[in-house]
């Protein structure tokens, strides 16, 4: 038996996610302080779905609303070592290295607030993650001016000088 799913994740307004994959119960306490430690205004919350033991999703945060989120996302996903996150007040770049950084952390699917659809494998094991849709298609290539607006603005944001 082999089912291929869909699952759109519920992402809040004026929120990102990052979601991915670890190994091991701890993720939810590095996860935590790597957030904490990026940026010190972000409110966020993470969810970590075990795969052995008690298959439990652990949960924790600085917001109860988003940790409620993260929760929501992981157990719609259902895969085993899988994790949510969703932050305000930051944004992916100023957390990713830091999350990539966590001991337990394996892989990133996506770190985005577009909206997401997971892929999910079924069997009769369980539920496995083969990848994400992340936002849509592109509609063509950007051109000169598009390219200078774009340059522009990321110098206006501060990402670049």
């Amino acid at each position: 038996m082999l089912n291929l799913h869909a699952v759109r994740a519920e992402i809040p307004e004026n929120a990102n996610i990052v979601l991915g994959q670890s190994h091991f119960i701890k993720t939810v306490e590095d996860l935590y302080e790597a957030l904490v430690n990026s940026a010190p205004q972000i409110k966020f919350g993470v969810a970590f779905n075990e795969a052995s033991g008690p298959c439990l999703t652990r949960a924790d945060g600085n917001d109860d609303g988003l940790r409620d989120a993260a929760v929501g996302i992981a157990s719609a996903v259902g895969a085993g070592h899988f994790f949510a996150v969703v932050m305000r007040e930051a944004f992916p770049i100023n957390a990713l290295k830091a999350i990539e950084a966590a001991p337990e952390v394996c892989n990133i699917f996506c770190a985005t607030a577009n909206p997401v659809e997971v892929i999910v494998a079924e069997t009769e094991q369980g539920r496995g993650v083969l990848g994400v849709v992340d936002g849509s298609s592109p509609k063509g290539v950007e051109s000169a001016q598009q390219a200078a607006d774009r340059h522009a603005f990321l110098r206006k944001i501060g990402y670049k000088r």
